[in-house]
């Protein structure tokens, strides 16, 4: 792939207002915001999101909203194996693609119990695929309500169906996620597209093939990650990337202490307008988090600087549009 081929696809956060329902105005700057950075996708209803926090109505208003938001300027995943049986998931999955999204997102956490073993998981799986017909699904190695991890015979199993053109990866050991890497490039789908979700890999993981990274640090400095998914395979930018790679790998636990809260104060410090608001991590931040922060916030502008990578203009997006309806 050539590195305009590489994609990042932030994991969307969910912008609350005062009375922590879901902020639609928030989330169209917030859209705005990803787009100028240069993404080239977006998950939708996912972890970030707070899925676990809304209802079904919401997730599926949520993801509607940025369907029609985003127009079709860039394609659209989303999370869609909500219910208790393998049925209530189909049919949740078939409303989720209603919406007009690319492909429907199943968290593999959700098609066996932890103690369940890869015939269980295969078994389920192969219902959810025959209950949806025609439906273009992914793979989600979701941290919660478990993290299960595709070993590599699996995750081949898997892609020989022909139904997944999407894999979101959080295996992290950069041996596992190689395997995954080399059995998609041996099955050759043109449709199918790798993503890693642990930013300390960027470099490795676009390197061996990957498409592209779908991590939460894009709810940061998502204009760093597009760099990285533009310039990792380059191999005249080699220096720069494995200086921004080792500055990554710096900040990562800093990043994802009181997750999602952390990210919602880095943007508003950026100048969006999203509030501390979660329905998912009840604390507020603690002056020494704050203070994290501000430091990785130094840190992403001391990237730009070095590397001439140039940083939305947020004021921009959120300045209000004046509208002419009749001439001056």
């Amino acid at each position: 792939m050539q590195a305009l081929d590489k994609k990042f696809v932030p994991v969307m956060i969910t912008p609350f207002n005062l009375k922590a329902k879901v902020d639609f105005e928030a989330i169209s700057k917030l859209i705005d915001f990803y787009l100028a950075a240069g993404v080239k996708g977006f998950f939708a209803n996912c972890l970030s999101s707070e899925m676990y926090s809304i209802s079904e109505d919401e997730r599926l208003e949520l993801t509607s909203y940025i369907v029609k938001y985003v127009r079709g300027r860039v394609p659209i995943v989303a999370t869609g194996s909500f219910g208790l049986t393998i049925e209530d998931k189909a049919e949740f999955a078939k409303k989720i693609y209603a919406t007009g999204i690319d492909a429907v997102i199943l968290i593999t956490g959700h098609f066996a119990n932890v103690d369940d073993s890869d015939e269980v998981l295969l078994k389920n799986f192969n219902k959810m695929l025959a209950l949806t017909p025609g439906i273009p699904m992914g793979m989600y190695e979701c941290p919660a309500p478990y993290k299960r991890i595709l070993s590599a015979e699996v995750f081949k199993t898997l892609m020989e169906t022909g139904r997944f053109v999407y894999h979101k990866d959080t295996s992290i050991e950069q041996a596992q996620v190689k395997a995954k890497l080399d059995i998609a490039k041996a099955i050759n789908n043109p449709s199918f597209e790798f993503y890693d979700a642990h930013s300390p890999n960027a470099s490795f993981s676009i390197r061996n093939g990957a498409k592209g990274m779908s991590s939460i640090s894009g709810n940061f400095y998502p204009e760093v990650l597009v760099w990285m998914c533009n310039n990792a395979a380059n191999p005249d930018m080699q220096e720069q990337v494995d200086w921004l790679q080792q500055e990554i790998i710096k900040v990562d636990p800093l990043i994802h202490i009181a997750y999602p809260m952390s990210a919602k104060y880095f943007l508003a410090k950026r100048g969006l307008p999203v509030r501390t608001i979660s329905r998912a991590h009840a604390l507020e931040l603690t002056p020494q988090q704050k203070q994290t922060l501000d430091e990785v916030y130094a840190a992403f502008l001391n990237w730009c600087d070095v590397l001439g990578i140039e940083k939305v203009d947020v004021e921009e997006i959120t300045r209000p549009k004046v509208l002419l309806d009749s001439p001056i």
